[in-house]
């Protein structure tokens, strides 16, 4: 994890800033931005496993670091060459799993990554190409938070594509998920 977001986030779970458990869509914002990659689940199209749930992980980014700065689009930088992206052109429909079990938060804490007082957020919906004005976006977004991709083989024909949400399930104390539509989602300040 990058050395300023991981302060962020010690500052922000000191000062009380994680959202308590009733405000959901505020949740799901803040894990999604305090996150820098995620476990994407497509049904692979694979010889031997068609049909077949298979998950891969992926880095992301809402946007560059820092307080109130993360639009809520988890973005990605991708390339036809890697498996679950073949999957993806089979079957758009994917599912996006994010956790505060990858910052210092639940360490700090000592939860148990399974433990619903260390967030979890399950996005459904579908991944898709963005347009070159949003390209510029998700470039910005990506490539704050991993500089690395920018050297990253020019022959691989890498390009920007975000997660369409479209259903969002929120796992953040006990008693069982709690359900967020995306107009929730968007609407909350992060």
């Amino acid at each position: 994890m990058a050395g300023p977001l991981c302060l962020l986030l010690l500052l922000c779970a000191a000062a009380g800033a994680i959202p308590p458990p009733e405000e959901a869509a505020r949740m799901a914002r803040f894990v999604l931005h305090s996150c820098d990659w995620g476990a994407l689940a497509t049904l692979s199209a694979q010889d031997g496993l068609r049909g077949r749930p298979f998950a891969n992980i992926f880095s992301l980014s809402d946007g560059p670091p820092g307080p109130s700065r993360g639009s809520g689009v988890p973005y990605l930088y991708l390339t036809d060459m890697e498996i679950s992206v073949q999957d993806l052109q089979v079957n758009s429909n994917a599912s996006l799993t994010v956790s505060l079990a990858q910052t210092p938060y639940c360490r700090k804490h000592k939860y148990d990554p399974q433990n619903p007082l260390c967030a979890h957020i399950i996005f459904a919906g579908s991944i898709v190409k963005v347009n070159d004005s949003e390209a510029v976006l998700a470039q910005k977004a990506l490539f704050s938070r991993h500089p690395e991709m920018e050297t990253w083989p020019k022959d691989h024909n890498w390009f920007f594509a975000k997660f369409n949400i479209t259903k969002i399930w929120v796992l953040d104390y006990f008693g069982g998920l709690k359900i967020v539509t995306p107009e929730e989602y968007y609407s909350v300040k992060p």
